[in-house]
């Protein structure tokens, strides 16, 4: 693609036949432009029903509405988001290569990409402090993780990745010295964010490897003292205890599981978004040549995060289930639904 007059080129197809400057469309065979956009409509709608569970489930329901499942709800929003403002958009222009929304949507588009990505991620790691006083800290959980610092976590978690997003996009910062790249392949209908050498080393630092080290880290010092825990004490799962003086309870078979859970929920996300952020710390140098179906390949695995992440929710939590089938026939409607139990009585 390049601002050249190509629309006289026979056999080419255009993004928008009556511009001189239109990028070119890709061509490809209808069985695989149907079945791409088959797969990814059906991930759409998977991420957006998914998601919209995890969101009712822990709004409605009192028994959830704890500090964890709040944090939870907050990253099923942000799932939520991805599959309505940026998936959709993308499945066109990953199929087409074309734009066909407007350079200021192209912008949103692009921050709200970063940003959701971002916010994810951050939800992640401040999910795995919470689960660390859960874990390795039991006795002070209550003080350590409170409402107000459950709205702190909430707080950096979408501030920061507005700020980051909207103001890496809108400032220019992360295209100055790519500007000979961009007047080449620039044409109407071209929607791509690009990183130059510096800010795809940063941005990907920021939005994903530095609190992916830190959950990492965190989850392995978690898995270290649990183990630790049951060699000390001779069992492995344990039922709901408390300490005698304080009352306040040690680690239950229910917040092992929950940490398992919530360690497979970061370990997705991290083999989901890896290879996208790999990728956009070398494209810089190799002069973007990076071929541009390997690059959509990428970013949908990492969109993809968003839509596993209810699925294994569905897997692993009973609750979830059975708030699940209520949802689905309608008895969160019926009175007082919103106070029944979704645990097991023996839990």
């Amino acid at each position: 693609m390049n601002s050249l007059d190509l629309t006289n080129l026979p056999g080419v197809q255009f993004c928008f036949p009556s511009v001189n400057t239109s990028c070119s469309r890709k061509e490809r065979p209808m069985p695989i432009t149907c079945a791409m956009y088959m797969v990814m409509t059906v991930a759409i709608v998977m991420t957006m029903l998914g998601n919209m569970a995890v969101i009712i489930s822990i709004s409605h329901f009192k028994q959830l509405h704890s500090p964890t499942n709040f944090l939870t709800l907050s990253m099923a929003t942000t799932d939520f988001l991805v599959s309505c403002v940026v998936m959709p958009f993308s499945m066109i222009r990953s199929i087409d290569s074309c734009w066909y929304f407007g350079d200021l949507f192209c912008k949103v588009h692009s921050c709200c990409d970063i940003m959701l990505c971002t916010a994810s991620i951050f939800h992640l790691c401040f999910i795995s402090v919470d689960r660390y006083y859960a874990v390795c800290d039991p006795l002070r959980y209550v003080t350590k993780i409170t409402t107000p610092v459950i709205e702190f976590f909430l707080l950096i978690s979408w501030s920061f990745p507005i700020f980051f997003a909207f103001g890496l996009v809108f400032s220019g910062l992360n295209v100055i010295g790519t500007e000979d790249f961009i007047a080449a392949i620039d044409c109407t209908g071209l929607c791509v964010l690009i990183f130059n050498k510096l800010w795809g080393v940063l941005a990907s630092l920021i939005a994903f490897f530095v609190p992916g080290t830190v959950m990492v880290g965190i989850y392995l010092h978690i898995f270290t003292v649990a183990r630790k825990h049951a060699k000390q004490t001779g069992t492995g799962p344990r039922t709901k205890q408390a300490d005698s003086e304080t009352g306040k309870k040690v680690p239950s078979k229910s917040e092992s599981k929950a940490t398992k859970t919530l360690s497979i929920v970061m370990g997705v996300f991290v083999v989901c978004w890896l290879p996208f952020f790999v990728l956009t710390i070398i494209d810089p140098f190799i002069d973007f040549t990076t071929p541009e179906d390997l690059y959509n390949v990428f970013l949908w695995l990492g969109y993809f995060n968003s839509t596993f992440n209810p699925i294994i929710y569905g897997m692993f939590y009973p609750w979830f289930r059975k708030a699940f089938r209520m949802i689905v026939t309608g008895k969160i409607f019926s009175l007082h639904s919103s106070t029944l139990s979704l645990f097991p009585a023996h839990s």
